[in-house]
């Protein structure tokens, strides 16, 4: 069945078909209700989206280049609540979502091989080559909890100022011995010092910044554990490393919300009471935080709206593109804020 078919069938033009499905503004409401009563009653399902696609010069579709595995689309309660907003906010324009891996492995390279007009770039491994393969695209790119460059699209949110603002609540309280819980696939991991610290992607450099803007005011040497990735066993592990130990911190601040439940889970383990013996900050505020006991201390970031303002701004920079017209890139930054629950006390006396 093609659009010859239906427009034979009908008793009008192929191009008039072809608007029925594609612009049926163009039509009377009439005349598109026979056209496609015309297609239903034949099995014909409209224009090929391949054929369509060429036509136009786009693809319909925009990318999601994530980390190495697309399981943490699916699993990390912050990175699915990011996509919800992006789908959300794309659904008027009728742009799909298309989720990348930054791998550069094997015959198949995602962001060199997959056909999209655009693409978000989101907590990506910094050592990936797929920004490289994006840009070497000329692809209309957004960077979201990225380093901004100029020329691109950026949507952050202010992770010093709270990871500062964690920090100083905790020297508040009264803690001295402070603990940092953080995450990273490249460089060392288990006891790190400052010397052989590794600190990878945007959101953890800025995090270790703000902490120890607080800290470092405070005269406050913070011991440091740093683990592979940020599921339960790994945090987990990270957290013993700073608590299993006779001069174990009375405090740990944790790179996110997943972090600090293993670290919740490690003190439970050790019989350590959270919060009369060990305080816990997390970071991002996801729904995790307010289903555990204790609940978390953590610093919000609006994830929400960072998904609905960089899809918008990947969907604008697509248009423009489309229509011949500079990219404007705006860089935009999302305040945070600290939410105090019931993981944090003073230190118990001695």
């Amino acid at each position: 069945m093609t659009l010859q078919t239906i427009a034979d069938r009908v008793g009008v033009s192929r191009m008039t078909v072809s608007n029925a499905f594609s612009k049926p503004d163009q039509l009377s409401a009439a005349l598109r209700e026979r056209i496609l009563t015309a297609a239903q009653e034949v099995g014909y399902v409209g224009p090929d989206p391949a054929a369509r696609a060429l036509a136009k010069g786009t693809t319909g579709a925009v990318g999601i280049v994530l980390t190495s595995s697309l399981r943490f689309a699916f699993t990390d309660l912050v990175a699915t609540s990011f996509l919800g907003a992006v789908a959300e906010e794309l659904g008027p324009t009728g742009l799909s979502l298309t989720l990348l891996t930054s791998s550069d492995d094997g015959a198949i390279i995602p962001a060199r091989d997959v056909a999209i007009d655009g693409a978000l770039v989101y907590s990506c491994d910094p050592t990936s080559t797929a920004v490289q393969l994006l840009t070497r695209r000329k692809l209309p790119l957004v960077y979201v909890d990225q380093v901004p460059v100029d020329g691109i699209p950026a949507v952050n949110v202010d992770d010093r100022s709270g990871a500062r603002a964690a920090a100083q609540h905790l020297i508040d309280l009264g803690h001295r011995r402070i603990g940092l819980l953080l995450s990273g696939l490249h460089g060392r991991h288990g006891l790190v010092t400052a010397a052989d610290l590794t600190v990878e992607g945007h959101a953890s450099t800025q995090r270790l910044l703000g902490w120890r803007d607080a800290l470092d005011g405070a005269g406050i040497d913070p011991v440091m554990a740093r683990q592979g990735g940020a599921d339960l066993e790994q945090a987990k592990a990270g957290a013993r490393l700073l608590l299993d130990r006779p001069d174990r911190p009375t405090a740990l601040l944790c790179f996110s919300d997943a972090v600090a439940y293993g670290a919740l889970r490690c003190a439970e383990d050790l019989g350590i009471d959270v919060p009369g013996q060990l305080s816990v900050v997390g970071f991002d505020d996801n729904p995790l935080a307010v289903q555990i006991r204790p609940t978390l201390t953590t610093v919000r970031q609006d994830v929400q709206a960072k998904g609905r303002l960089a899809a918008a701004a990947l969907s604008r920079a697509i248009q423009d593109r489309l229509a011949g017209r500079p990219i404007i890139a705006e860089h935009s930054l999302l305040p945070t804020e600290l939410v105090v629950r019931d993981s944090t006390a003073p230190p118990a006396a001695g």
